[in-house]
């Protein structure tokens, strides 16, 4: 079986998170994986780690690649990191999970598009119903 290189891989910026949604390393973990399901996604192992005073790091491995966020609860930001290979599963709708249930304030969301030869910057489409700056 041949494989494509296909991928997507999208990063957000969000920001004025609730402080204590981003220093709760369990919860996180646990909206990970419903995000990894959401898209589709095959969910390998989950890795978390809360810090001191505050802030928290949760990967999850999917067979199709990673999602991933760091979080910084004092400034209300969260770096979000969702690569997916492959055209059947969506990273979009991670990320897309991970805004309804943080609630930014603002969001930067970009997607790349890569193994097809030159990594390609595309402006993902959001659905969200509230308003949120892009």
């Amino acid at each position: 079986m041949e494989y494509s290189t296909f991928g997507r891989h999208v990063a957000m910026d969000a920001w004025g998170v609730d402080f204590d949604l981003l220093n709760d390393a369990s919860w996180l973990e646990r909206q990970m994986v419903d995000a990894a399901k959401k898209c589709g996604a095959t969910v390998l192992s989950v890795q978390s780690k809360q810090f001191e005073p505050q802030g928290a790091t949760v990967l999850v491995l999917l067979s199709e690649s990673h999602i991933s966020i760091h979080t910084y609860p004092e400034k209300g930001f969260a770096a979000l990191d969702c690569y997916t290979c492959g055209h059947t599963v969506d990273p979009m709708l991670a990320i897309q999970h991970m805004l309804e249930v943080l609630k930014p304030t603002q969001a930067f969301p970009k997607m790349l598009k890569r193994g097809e030869g030159p990594i390609e910057v595309v402006q993902p489409i959001l659905t969200e119903k509230k308003e949120v700056t892009v």
